[in-house]
C-alpha cells in the first residue's frame, strides 16, 4: 500500500515535530505548516489524505482553514482532524460545525491520535459514505435503497428522521456530530431545531434500537457519535 499523505498544521514547534516523528514511524508522509496561511499554499500544491489542523492558529485560523477546505470541491472529502484545548467545549463545535470530520484535545496521547487517524483513513478507503451500501453491525442492518432497519431480521419501524439520523451516525462510526449538524444533514440548515429536540429524538431511537441503542454515545456539551 502507498503511504498517506498527513498535512499536519500547528503553530508550535515542538507539538509539530512530536506528531512528525510518530507518524514518520507509523509509515506516513507528513508535511508541516504553521500558519493558515502556509497551510492553504502547501494544499494547493500536494495532494493530502488527511489534514491534522491546529485551531489557534496565527493569522487564518483553523475555523477558517477548516471551511476554506469544506468548501473548495478539491479538498472537500479530505478528512480532518482538529487538535484543540482540553475542555473548551465552544472550540470543539465550532470546529465541527466548519467541517471538521474528528477532534483530538490538547494534551493529547500520540498513540491515541494516531488510532483517530488510521479510522479516519480506513474509512475513507472504504468508501463508508456510499449512501446505497448496507450497513451491517452485527445482526443490525441499516438499507439505504429500502429505508429499512432490521434487527435480527426483524423490521424496525422508525420514523423518517429515525432513520436519517441513524443513518447519518452509523455511516461515520466514531465520529462526533453536532446537534446541528445532524438537523442541517437531515432537515436542511433551514429547519428550526433546538439542541432539546434532537436530544428527544435520540431518545426515541436509542429505546427502539434497544440492546443496539447503546452504540448512540453522547458526548458531553458536543453532540453524538455512533461507536461500535
Amino acid at each position: 500500500m502507498d503511504k498517506k499523505n498527513v498535512l499536519i498544521v500547528e503553530d508550535e514547534e515542538d507539538i509539530l515535530q512530536l506528531i512528525e516523528i510518530n507518524l514518520i514511524k507509523n509509515g506516513f508522509n507528513t508535511v508541516g505548516a504553521t500558519t493558515g496561511e502556509k497551510a492553504i499554499e502547501e494544499m494547493k500544491h500536494g495532494q493530502f489524505d488527511l489534514i491534522i489542523l491546529d485551531l489557534m492558529l496565527p493569522g487564518i485560523d483553523g475555523i477558517k482553514v477548516c471551511k476554506m477546505l469544506k468548501n473548495d470541491s478539491v479538498t472537500a472529502d479530505i478528512p480532518i482532524i482538529m487538535l484543540t484545548a482540553k475542555g473548551e467545549e465552544e472550540d470543539i463545535i465550532k470546529g465541527l460545525e466548519s467541517g471538521a470530520d474528528d477532534y483530538v484535545t490538547k494534551p493529547f496521547s500520540p498513540k491515541v491520535l494516531l488510532a483517530r487517524i488510521k479510522t479516519a483513513l480506513r474509512r475513507t478507503d472504504s468508501n463508508a459514505y456510499n449512501s446505497e451500501s448496507v450497513i451491517s453491525i452485527h445482526n443490525l442492518y441499516i438499507h439505504p435503497a429500502k429505508h429499512e432497519v432490521l434487527i435480527d431480521n426483524n423490521p424496525l419501524k422508525l420514523t423518517s428522521a429515525e432513520f436519517k439520523v441513524l443513518h447519518l451516525l452509523a455511516s461515520r462510526p466514531g465520529w462526533v456530530l453536532t446537534r446541528y449538524k445532524i438537523i442541517d444533514e437531515i432537515r436542511g440548515e433551514d429547519y428550526a431545531v433546538t439542541d432539546r429536540s434532537v436530544d428527544v429524538l435520540m431518545v426515541g431511537l436509542r429505546k427502539k434500537l434497544g440492546n443496539y441503542g447503546h452504540y448512540i454515545e453522547t458526548v458531553r456539551g458536543v453532540g453524538y457519535r455512533f461507536q461500535v
